[in-house]
């Protein structure tokens, strides 16, 4: 049994979003803190119809990126 972490929650998605649309996180996180809309599901529905993403990634993505910015 290894002792790496295996990612939780949202993070989880990461590895996946990253090859199926071919940019990295910090890239999506910059796109979501840019965008004009500020609300969590307004920047779902953004991402999955500018970007193409499924409501799994992008929720991930937005709940994370949203998390990290309200932690600072």
């Amino acid at each position: 049994m290894t002792n790496t972490q295996t990612p939780k929650g949202p993070a989880s998605y990461f590895p996946s979003i990253e090859k199926k649309y071919g940019r990295p996180i910090a890239e999506w996180k910059d796109l979501i803190r840019s965008a004009p809309q500020t609300r969590h599901m307004e920047l779902v529905s953004w991402l999955k119809t500018e970007h193409g993403l499924g409501h799994g990634h992008a929720n991930a993505l937005v709940a994370h990126t949203l998390a990290e910015d309200n932690a600072a």
